[in-house]
Protein backbone atom coordinates (compact mmCIF):
# COMPACT_ATOMS: atom_id res chain seq x y z
CA UNK A 1 0.00 0.00 0.00
CA UNK A 2 2.71 2.51 0.84
CA UNK A 3 4.63 1.94 -2.60
CA UNK A 4 0.91 2.66 -4.29
CA UNK A 5 0.84 5.82 -2.08
CA UNK A 6 4.16 7.24 -3.39
CA UNK A 7 3.34 5.98 -7.18
CA UNK A 8 -0.35 7.81 -6.34
CA UNK A 9 2.07 11.18 -6.98
CA UNK A 10 3.73 11.34 -2.82
CA UNK A 11 0.20 10.95 -1.53
CA UNK A 12 -1.63 9.49 1.30
CA UNK A 13 -5.26 10.89 1.31
CA UNK A 14 -8.79 16.09 -0.39
CA UNK A 15 -15.93 23.10 -1.67
CA UNK A 16 -17.04 27.03 -3.21
CA UNK A 17 -20.48 26.96 -2.72
CA UNK A 18 -23.46 28.43 -1.15
CA UNK A 19 -23.00 27.54 2.54
CA UNK A 20 -20.89 27.74 5.94
CA UNK A 21 -23.34 29.08 8.74
CA UNK A 22 -23.14 26.17 11.01
CA UNK A 23 -22.06 22.67 12.11
CA UNK A 24 -23.78 19.92 12.76
CA UNK A 25 -24.06 15.92 12.96
CA UNK A 26 -25.73 12.43 13.27
CA UNK A 27 -26.65 9.31 15.71
CA UNK A 28 -27.71 6.04 16.69
CA UNK A 29 -31.37 4.98 17.38
CA UNK A 30 -30.41 3.95 20.83
CA UNK A 31 -29.08 7.41 21.19
CA UNK A 32 -32.17 9.26 20.25
CA UNK A 33 -33.91 7.11 22.60
CA UNK A 34 -31.56 8.76 25.01
CA UNK A 35 -31.59 12.52 23.87
CA UNK A 36 -33.99 14.25 26.48
CA UNK A 37 -32.39 12.40 29.65
CA UNK A 38 -28.61 12.85 28.45
CA UNK A 39 -26.47 15.64 30.07
CA UNK A 40 -25.17 18.30 28.40
CA UNK A 41 -21.57 18.47 27.01
CA UNK A 42 -18.85 21.25 27.55
CA UNK A 43 -19.90 24.36 26.09
CA UNK A 44 -19.30 25.13 22.82
CA UNK A 45 -16.15 26.38 21.32
CA UNK A 46 -17.74 28.66 18.69
CA UNK A 47 -21.07 29.57 20.62
CA UNK A 48 -21.29 28.55 23.49
CA UNK A 49 -24.07 26.12 22.79
CA UNK A 50 -23.80 22.55 24.94
CA UNK A 51 -23.10 19.91 23.01
CA UNK A 52 -25.66 17.36 24.14
CA UNK A 53 -24.23 13.93 24.00
CA UNK A 54 -25.30 11.49 21.10
CA UNK A 55 -28.08 14.02 19.95
CA UNK A 56 -28.75 14.35 16.54
CA UNK A 57 -28.26 18.27 16.28
CA UNK A 58 -27.81 19.25 12.37
CA UNK A 59 -26.51 16.57 10.33
CA UNK A 60 -27.25 17.98 7.07
CA UNK A 61 -25.01 21.12 7.93
CA UNK A 62 -21.80 19.18 8.50
CA UNK A 63 -19.55 18.79 6.09
CA UNK A 64 -15.93 17.94 5.56
CA UNK A 65 -14.75 21.23 6.92
CA UNK A 66 -17.62 22.56 8.11
CA UNK A 67 -15.76 23.11 12.17
CA UNK A 68 -12.02 24.04 10.62
CA UNK A 69 -12.23 28.15 10.16
CA UNK A 70 -14.10 28.65 13.01
CA UNK A 71 -11.41 26.36 15.09
CA UNK A 72 -7.95 27.02 13.28
CA UNK A 73 -8.71 30.16 11.10
CA UNK A 74 -7.45 30.60 7.30
CA UNK A 75 -3.75 32.10 7.06
CA UNK A 76 -2.11 33.15 3.44
CA UNK A 77 -3.01 32.53 -0.09
CA UNK A 78 -4.04 29.72 -2.49
CA UNK A 79 -0.96 27.56 -2.91
CA UNK A 80 -0.04 26.59 -6.60
CA UNK A 81 -1.09 23.95 -8.43
CA UNK A 82 2.86 22.99 -8.65
CA UNK A 83 4.59 21.31 -5.66
CA UNK A 84 7.94 22.58 -4.12
CA UNK A 85 9.41 19.13 -5.23
CA UNK A 86 7.75 19.90 -8.96
CA UNK A 87 5.00 17.13 -8.48
CA UNK A 88 2.16 18.62 -9.88
CA UNK A 89 -0.97 18.93 -8.22
CA UNK A 90 -4.70 17.71 -9.07
CA UNK A 91 -7.53 20.34 -8.25
CA UNK A 92 -10.44 18.81 -7.11
CA UNK A 93 -13.26 19.52 -4.48
CA UNK A 94 -15.52 17.98 -1.35
CA UNK A 95 -19.12 18.64 -1.30
CA UNK A 96 -22.11 17.72 0.38
CA UNK A 97 -25.86 18.83 0.43
CA UNK A 98 -25.12 21.96 1.03
CA UNK A 99 -23.75 23.12 -2.77
CA UNK A 100 -27.21 22.00 -3.67
CA UNK A 101 -27.67 20.70 -7.50
CA UNK A 102 -23.59 20.87 -8.85
CA UNK A 103 -23.43 21.28 -13.20
CA UNK A 104 -20.84 18.62 -12.91
CA UNK A 105 -19.61 18.70 -16.57
CA UNK A 106 -19.15 22.42 -15.45
CA UNK A 107 -16.52 21.61 -12.90
CA UNK A 108 -14.62 19.11 -14.96
CA UNK A 109 -14.01 21.61 -17.38
CA UNK A 110 -12.76 24.14 -15.02
CA UNK A 111 -10.19 21.68 -14.25
CA UNK A 112 -11.31 19.43 -11.55
CA UNK A 113 -10.55 16.12 -11.48
CA UNK A 114 -11.72 14.72 -8.37
CA UNK A 115 -14.35 14.74 -5.47
CA UNK A 116 -15.25 13.64 -2.27
CA UNK A 117 -18.78 13.58 -1.57
CA UNK A 118 -20.33 13.40 1.66
CA UNK A 119 -22.84 10.08 2.28
CA UNK A 120 -23.80 9.36 5.78
CA UNK A 121 -23.13 10.69 9.79
CA UNK A 122 -23.50 8.41 12.27
CA UNK A 123 -25.92 5.41 12.29
CA UNK A 124 -29.09 7.41 10.67
CA UNK A 125 -28.21 10.06 8.44
CA UNK A 126 -27.60 9.81 4.72
CA UNK A 127 -26.81 13.44 2.38
CA UNK A 128 -30.15 13.61 0.63
CA UNK A 129 -27.69 14.52 -2.72
CA UNK A 130 -25.79 11.75 -2.21
CA UNK A 131 -26.90 9.53 -4.38
CA UNK A 132 -27.30 12.00 -7.43
CA UNK A 133 -23.66 13.32 -6.79
CA UNK A 134 -21.96 10.57 -6.74
CA UNK A 135 -23.57 9.10 -10.07
CA UNK A 136 -23.48 12.81 -11.79
CA UNK A 137 -19.61 13.41 -10.85
CA UNK A 138 -18.97 9.77 -12.52
CA UNK A 139 -20.28 10.44 -15.53
CA UNK A 140 -18.82 13.80 -15.80
CA UNK A 141 -15.54 11.93 -15.30
CA UNK A 142 -14.65 12.84 -12.30
CA UNK A 143 -12.74 9.82 -9.98
CA UNK A 144 -14.75 10.06 -6.81
CA UNK A 145 -15.08 8.90 -3.40
CA UNK A 146 -17.71 9.00 -0.69
CA UNK A 147 -16.62 10.29 3.40
CA UNK A 148 -18.60 9.59 6.21
CA UNK A 149 -19.11 12.06 8.79
CA UNK A 150 -17.74 10.78 12.27
CA UNK A 151 -19.77 10.79 15.46
CA UNK A 152 -17.92 8.92 17.78
CA UNK A 153 -20.22 10.26 20.56
CA UNK A 154 -23.00 8.18 19.35
CA UNK A 155 -22.39 5.01 18.51
CA UNK A 156 -19.34 2.76 18.20
CA UNK A 157 -16.76 2.64 15.42
CA UNK A 158 -18.09 -0.39 13.32
CA UNK A 159 -21.19 0.47 13.71
CA UNK A 160 -20.93 3.13 11.82
CA UNK A 161 -18.65 1.81 9.22
CA UNK A 162 -21.34 -0.84 8.61
CA UNK A 163 -24.05 2.41 8.08
CA UNK A 164 -21.51 4.11 5.73
CA UNK A 165 -20.58 1.04 3.09
CA UNK A 166 -24.21 0.20 3.76
CA UNK A 167 -25.58 3.80 2.38
CA UNK A 168 -22.67 4.42 -0.27
CA UNK A 169 -19.56 4.19 1.12
CA UNK A 170 -18.35 1.27 -0.75
CA UNK A 171 -15.96 0.75 -3.43
CA UNK A 172 -15.41 -0.50 -6.59
CA UNK A 173 -12.62 -0.99 -8.70
CA UNK A 174 -13.40 0.68 -11.64
CA UNK A 175 -10.04 3.57 -11.41
CA UNK A 176 -12.84 6.20 -10.74
CA UNK A 177 -13.66 5.51 -7.17
CA UNK A 178 -11.36 6.49 -4.46
CA UNK A 179 -11.06 4.64 -1.07
CA UNK A 180 -13.73 5.45 0.94
CA UNK A 181 -12.72 8.40 3.88
CA UNK A 182 -13.67 9.34 7.69
CA UNK A 183 -13.72 12.60 7.98
CA UNK A 184 -12.84 12.83 11.87
CA UNK A 185 -12.91 16.76 13.01
CA UNK A 186 -14.49 19.10 15.40
CA UNK A 187 -17.76 18.87 16.17
CA UNK A 188 -20.27 21.50 17.82
CA UNK A 189 -19.19 21.19 21.11
CA UNK A 190 -16.44 19.38 23.10
CA UNK A 191 -13.41 18.78 20.81
CA UNK A 192 -12.80 15.30 21.58
CA UNK A 193 -16.97 14.51 21.65
CA UNK A 194 -16.27 13.72 25.15
CA UNK A 195 -13.54 10.59 24.67
CA UNK A 196 -10.28 10.42 25.83
CA UNK A 197 -7.12 9.81 23.69
CA UNK A 198 -6.74 6.08 23.45
CA UNK A 199 -10.51 5.42 23.62
CA UNK A 200 -10.88 7.97 20.08
CA UNK A 201 -8.19 6.15 18.57
CA UNK A 202 -10.15 2.69 19.32
CA UNK A 203 -12.78 4.33 18.02
CA UNK A 204 -11.41 5.03 14.56
CA UNK A 205 -9.48 1.62 14.65
CA UNK A 206 -13.01 -0.28 14.65
CA UNK A 207 -14.22 2.03 12.17
CA UNK A 208 -11.06 1.52 9.60
CA UNK A 209 -10.89 -2.04 10.28
CA UNK A 210 -14.54 -2.79 9.82
CA UNK A 211 -14.60 -0.87 6.19
CA UNK A 212 -11.65 -3.04 5.33
CA UNK A 213 -13.37 -5.90 5.70
CA UNK A 214 -16.43 -4.70 3.88
CA UNK A 215 -14.74 -3.18 1.08
CA UNK A 216 -10.62 -4.92 1.06
CA UNK A 217 -9.90 -0.67 1.02
CA UNK A 218 -8.13 1.30 3.68
CA UNK A 219 -9.96 4.18 4.28
CA UNK A 220 -8.52 7.49 3.98
CA UNK A 221 -8.69 10.22 6.65
CA UNK A 222 -9.62 13.44 6.85
CA UNK A 223 -8.52 15.68 9.82
CA UNK A 224 -6.36 18.98 10.94
CA UNK A 225 -2.59 18.45 12.75
CA UNK A 226 -3.95 20.46 15.38
CA UNK A 227 -7.18 17.65 16.25
CA UNK A 228 -5.59 15.12 15.51
CA UNK A 229 -2.77 15.88 17.74
CA UNK A 230 -5.25 17.30 20.44
CA UNK A 231 -7.52 14.13 20.37
CA UNK A 232 -5.68 10.91 19.18
CA UNK A 233 -2.50 12.04 21.27
CA UNK A 234 -1.11 12.58 17.86
CA UNK A 235 -0.73 8.68 17.15
CA UNK A 236 0.92 7.44 13.97
CA UNK A 237 -0.50 3.86 14.05
CA UNK A 238 -2.61 4.84 10.87
CA UNK A 239 0.15 6.25 8.54
CA UNK A 240 1.08 2.69 7.16
CA UNK A 241 -2.22 1.69 5.62
CA UNK A 242 -4.35 5.12 5.56
CA UNK A 243 -4.17 7.69 2.70
CA UNK A 244 -4.01 10.96 4.44
CA UNK A 245 -6.83 13.84 3.41
CA UNK A 246 -5.05 16.68 5.38
CA UNK A 247 -6.91 20.46 6.33
CA UNK A 248 -5.00 23.49 6.61
CA UNK A 249 -6.87 26.99 5.17
CA UNK A 250 -2.81 27.99 4.54
CA UNK A 251 -0.60 28.72 1.51
CA UNK A 252 1.41 25.53 2.63
CA UNK A 253 -0.19 22.88 3.76
CA UNK A 254 2.55 22.84 7.09
CA UNK A 255 3.34 19.95 10.01
CA UNK A 256 1.06 16.51 9.38
CA UNK A 257 -0.04 14.35 12.09
CA UNK A 258 2.96 12.10 13.45
CA UNK A 259 3.74 8.75 11.15
CA UNK A 260 2.52 10.62 8.13
CA UNK A 261 5.90 11.55 5.58
CA UNK A 262 3.68 13.24 2.84
CA UNK A 263 -0.47 13.74 2.31
CA UNK A 264 -2.66 12.35 -0.59
CA UNK A 265 -5.56 14.93 -0.22
CA UNK A 266 -5.11 18.53 1.05
CA UNK A 267 -8.10 20.62 1.91
CA UNK A 268 -6.42 24.23 1.22
CA UNK A 269 -9.72 26.69 1.27
CA UNK A 270 -13.40 26.29 2.09
CA UNK A 271 -14.11 28.55 -0.79
CA UNK A 272 -12.74 28.97 -4.55
CA UNK A 273 -13.23 28.24 -7.81
CA UNK A 274 -15.16 25.15 -7.47
CA UNK A 275 -18.07 24.40 -5.13
CA UNK A 276 -17.63 23.44 -1.54
CA UNK A 277 -13.82 23.36 -0.30
CA UNK A 278 -11.05 23.93 -2.47
CA UNK A 279 -8.52 20.52 -2.54
CA UNK A 280 -5.36 19.28 -4.11
CA UNK A 281 -3.87 15.90 -4.85
CA UNK A 282 -0.57 15.78 -3.86
CA UNK A 283 0.27 13.93 -7.39
CA UNK A 284 -0.85 13.66 -11.38
CA UNK A 285 -4.19 12.82 -12.79
CA UNK A 286 -2.49 9.23 -13.10
CA UNK A 287 -1.22 8.87 -9.64
CA UNK A 288 -5.20 9.70 -8.54
CA UNK A 289 -6.14 6.91 -10.91
CA UNK A 290 -3.51 4.26 -9.18
CA UNK A 291 -5.08 4.94 -5.59
CA UNK A 292 -8.43 4.87 -6.98
CA UNK A 293 -7.41 1.44 -8.73
CA UNK A 294 -5.27 -0.41 -6.34
CA UNK A 295 -6.60 -3.26 -4.30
Amino acid sequence: MEAVMRDAGQGARGRTGVRRSALAIGCTAVALAGVLAAPAGPADAIGGAPHVRGALLHPEKDWMGSSIAAHEGRAGTAPATTGTTAVARTPGFDVSNWQGTIDWPAQYSKGARFAYIKATEGTTYKDPKFDANYTDSYYAGFIRGAYHFARPDSSGGKAQADYFVSHGGGWSKDGQTLPPALDIEYPSGDACYGLGKSAMVSWIKAFIDEVHAKTTRWATIYSTTDWWTRCTGNTPVFAANDPLFVARYASSVGTLPAGWPFYSFWQHADSGTFPGDQDYFNGPVSGLRNLADNT
